[in-house]
């Protein structure tokens, strides 16, 4: 909606529209006709009626009573309820009237929202080139893609963007923004979302595809959990059919009984025989896909394509109609899973010129169990970390002064190697309560407003605890928290949008009625172009709506 300032509007005029509203008030439509009387915006004629009803309860109250809320308090209430709290915008306007904040109109924080997102960039920019890892997805908002590209390290997000579809051609301006923006690529992990790889291979044509492996193996799966469940009926199958057999009286019945019985047992173990042969060899195929064996030997190429061939053909081998044909995929991208297994084997050549191979073990497996430790919990959790630290103790006996420089370097390579891209799941179950609050409505205001929250919230757990994603990206703390950062930066946009030269504006004659204000291009009023003139709540700010 377009909004024009109307420097025509003298303080009586201002005086006669709320004292108009004040005569009228409660008379259905009658606040419609007084907008289109004056050819104001009904926004702007709900705010003239705020303040000068929060001045006559100031003039016409005790002193002493008066609570004036802290003008620091309003906007970060809002933006902590909004992004937060994943508060709805009417919920939030319910909670401020229950708590008699103005203004609280769903539109007044649909705009103020609107604003802070307007400020807020969709894609970072770097002062200088930086090598990244992209982490990059697809999330639905009715009909509507939104693309999501991460940093992989520092699951900062670098470019939200809300597209018309997701093309090949939509994908690779998205990448090439990126590179604009000083961000190049070495690598992508993600599903196979034909748009999203053939774009990626467009832009990056020399950077590697890392398929994710979550994606490949989800069928799989989800299979072993179905065939547990059928276990589980066929067991409470076999013990429904002892108990009927024990209450049968006839010899024919129990006859009967007992071959249905031997029936139900004999399907009980061939349910439980299939589930237990996929479960255990989908935990080798877990095990086979660690960067390292139990003994702190990182693997080769060779060795995991050897030992994925065997897991995957026993497991074609167990008698489930479905597992073949959820193994052809898998068949068919095998090298594409092995990509991450050619950075580890360019790592292990790299660390063995620097230090011994007993020494190179002991950090690997340092960091094996470290890295487990942040995906268990309990008992695996605290066993993970113990293994840890024990090998970091005989490493550091080993190596003495150059223990911590050695650590670091192991940790460093090991943790840049990515063969998933499931921390982008993390952006996306941040914007999906959004999505639900608005019911897919959402604009790109929106997107740049959760990015930026995103972006500079520090984490309250996990090994990024106290650091914002930002921070890890660029190496340099932040100053105050995001919710500061926003305040300050929309200040700032409004600051030079208010210091920008205005061009002069026409009036244009209204001849039917001369004691009302001369009519302007367009009879509407924004929130910001009120400041000048309206009285305003002394706890928001002058130049904001």
């Amino acid at each position: 909606m377009k909004f024009t300032r109307r420097h025509d509007l003298d303080p009586q005029t201002r005086i006669d529209i709320v004292k108009d509203v004040w005569i009228n008030q409660g008379i259905y439509g009658k606040m419609t006709q007084i907008a289109q009387d004056y050819h104001i915006s009904r926004t702007f004629l709900y705010q003239l009626t705020w303040a000068a009803q929060h001045h006559l309860e100031m003039l016409f109250s005790d002193p002493q009573q008066i609570v004036i809320p802290s003008e620091s308090l309003f906007e970060p209430l809002i933006l902590l309820a909004r992004l937060e709290g994943n508060c709805s915008i009417p919920s939030l306007s319910a909670i401020l009237k229950r708590l008699e904040y103005q203004p609280n109109s769903v539109g007044y924080l649909s705009e103020t929202f609107h604003a802070y997102g307007a400020c807020a960039p969709s894609t970072l920019s770097m002062p200088h080139t930086q090598l990244v890892f992209y982490l990059s997805d697809e999330i639905f908002a009715l009909q509507c893609p939104i693309l999501v590209t991460l940093e992989a390290q520092s699951t900062a997000i670098l470019k939200i963007q809300l597209a018309s579809e997701r093309s090949a051609p939509t994908w690779q301006s998205h990448f090439e923004e990126l590179r604009d923006h000083h961000f190049q690529s070495i690598g992508l992990a993600s599903d196979r979302g034909v748009g999203l790889v053939a774009g990626y291979q467009a832009a990056c044509p020399e950077a590697i595809w890392v398929c994710d492996q979550f994606h490949e193996f989800q069928g799989i799966f989800k299979r072993c959990h179905q065939l547990e469940r059928q276990a589980y009926r066929a067991i409470a199958r076999e013990h429904e059919r002892a108990k009927t057999f024990y209450n049968a009286k006839s010899e024919a019945n129990l006859q009967k009984r007992l071959e249905q019985y031997e029936r139900a047992q004999q399907t009980c173990e061939q349910a439980m025989a299939k589930y237990d042969q996929l479960d255990l060899l989908l935990q080798l195929l877990r095990e086979a896909l660690h960067f390292c064996s139990d003994l702190g030997q990182l693997r080769t190429v060779v060795g995991v394509r050897s030992e994925l061939i065997a897991i995957l053909t026993l497991i074609e081998e167990i008698e489930d109609s479905k597992l073949p044909d959820l193994l052809k995929p898998i068949w068919s991208h095998l090298d594409d899973l092995l990509v991450p297994f050619k950075q580890v084997e360019s790592i292990h050549r790299d660390l063995l010129d620097l230090m011994p191979e007993t020494v190179v073990e002991a950090l690997v497996l340092a960091w094996h169990h470290d890295h487990l430790s942040h995906q268990s919990y309990g008992r695996k959790k605290r066993y993970h970390q113990r293994e840890s630290q024990q090998w970091l103790d005989f490493a550091q006996g080993l190596l003495d002064d150059q223990f911590d420089r050695f650590k670091m370097l192991v940790f460093e390579k090991l943790d840049s190697i990515v063969k998933a891209s499931s921390l982008v799941e993390m952006v996306n179950s941040l914007i999906r309560p959004f999505l639900n609050t608005c019911r897919g409505q959402i604009t790109q205001e929106t997107l740049n407003l959760i990015m930026f929250y995103h972006n500079h919230r520090r984490y309250k757990g996990g090994k990024r605890k106290g650091k914002a994603p930002i921070e890890l990206l660029t190496g340099e703390t932040l100053e105050s928290d995001w919710i500061d950062l926003l305040i300050q930066r929309k200040r700032k946009a409004e600051q030079n949008a208010s210091a920008a030269p205005t061009p002069p504006l026409e009036l244009i004659p209204n001849d039917q009625n001369p004691t009302r204000p001369t009519q302007m291009p367009d009879e509407q009023l924004s929130l910001e172009d009120v400041a000048d003139s309206a009285p305003r709540w002394p706890w928001v700010d002058a130049e904001a709506a």
